[in-house]
């Protein structure tokens, strides 16, 4: 059977703050002001690592848009012109 090991973490907060926590923990129903903490905490830390997967899943994801970022490549002249064509687009509405 697996041991349950209870960790701690320690937190100040303006009294405005645990007030305003407390009634959004009464309005959901939980008994405690600690089992609210711990469900948001989980919840909002399953969101940030799934849009981080979704977004570079693995390291060499990771790598490769860094590397882009960093060295990005020569525009080709599709790109070229297409920059051109936005100015010419743009310049055009200024002068309406």
């Amino acid at each position: 059977m697996a041991t349950l090991i209870n960790d701690r973490i320690d937190v100040r907060i303006s009294k405005e703050q645990k007030e305003l926590i407390k009634y959004a923990s009464s309005l959901r129903g939980f008994k405690s002001l600690s089992e609210f903490i711990v469900y948001c905490a989980n919840v909002e830390a399953s969101k940030i690592i799934m849009d981080n997967e979704q977004i570079l899943k693995t390291i060499e994801d990771k790598k490769i848009f860094l590397n882009a970022l960093l060295n990005p490549p020569v525009p080709g002249e599709g790109l070229k012109k297409a920059h051109i064509a936005y100015l010419k687009h743009n310049f055009d509405e200024t002068e309406n």
